[in-house]
């Protein structure tokens, strides 16, 4: 057994959780992944790939956009590699059980030595997620009088820089799993309850909203036109940087489509009202899934 992965395998019975028994990978590897775990109480779990395994952080509150919000961390067992797309559910009884998805992946690089870093509690890096992106640091707390030496605890919070917000709850904002696009609720629910979850964004029918009146679609939509300006757009930066977060954008030529989707019949309409519903192959198939 892998020494690395010993505390690991000690706490799961592989033969009950659909969790990898994994092993130790070649070194090198630079992936990250952030869990959102409902075990005893929903949390976060934090994994940097780096000696061949998993290095893991639980984060209670999970973590945030604003430098100036400090959240707990405690560091627990090395996990495999494999855990990187792991999610599903752990049966109840078993370590961890409960459901767990896949919040956010993708890569991270170090900004100092590693082993340094580790050793001496401050722990810079750099993401590159779906979610998460710029430095963020790892600094290690001491223990307190009475508290479990053994027990590592750190605070992890963002760095300061283009992509850090502090106005942004990227939690509540950004609950889906990046892979399965399912909300952890999903998963917890026995499949008879599922249909009483709450809505997803944009999946209520627009008859149930205040105030809608009963109206035959509109025949047409014109398309949202550019229009020129003098400078770039300002950007919503709490530092008073007034248009520095605007970098540029690419102009991609090509046709200006509007998709009607109503009672599953599927048309799409260029800016200039021409019906291109059959050049589109297989799109129009996938619009009539949407749930509107």
């Amino acid at each position: 057994m892998p020494a690395k992965l010993k505390t690991y395998r000690a706490k799961r019975e592989f033969s009950r959780t659909p969790e990898p028994a994994g092993g130790v990978a070649a070194e090198g590897g630079n992936r990250f992944v952030i869990h959102k775990h409902h075990a005893t109480a929903d949390h976060y779990d934090l994994r940097l790939e780096l000696g061949g395994v998993l290095k893991s952080w639980a984060v209670p509150r999970g973590p945030s956009l604003n430098p100036a919000d400090k959240r707990l961390a405690v560091e627990t067992e090395d996990h495999p590699v494999e855990y990187l797309d792991f999610e599903g559910v752990i049966p109840e009884g078993e370590y961890g059980g409960g459901p767990m998805i896949v919040w956010d992946t993708g890569t991270w690089a170090p900004m100092d030595d590693v082993e340094k870093s580790l050793r001496t509690g401050a722990f810079k890096f750099r993401l590159a997620g779906q979610k998460l992106n710029g430095g963020w640091m790892l600094t290690r707390l001491k223990p307190k009088p009475g508290e479990d030496e053994h027990k590592k605890n750190w605070l992890l919070f963002k760095e300061r820089d283009l992509a850090s917000d502090t106005k942004r709850d990227i939690l509540s904002e950004r609950p889906e799993s990046v892979k399965s696009g399912r909300r952890i609720e999903e998963l917890a629910a026995p499949p008879g309850r599922r249909e009483r979850l709450p809505p997803k964004p944009g999946s209520l029918k627009p008859g149930a909203l205040p105030g809608a009146v009963k109206a035959a679609p509109p025949a047409r939509i014109e398309p949202q036109l550019a229009t020129q300006v003098p400078k770039p757009p300002g950007g919503d930066d709490p530092a008073g940087r007034t248009g520095e977060l605007w970098l540029h954008e690419i102009k991609f030529d090509g046709y200006r489509t509007m998709a009607h989707v109503a009672d599953g019949e599927v048309r799409l309409i260029t800016r200039g009202g021409i019906d291109w519903t059959k050049r589109y192959g297989d799109l129009p198939q996938a619009f009539s899934r949407l749930p509107v």
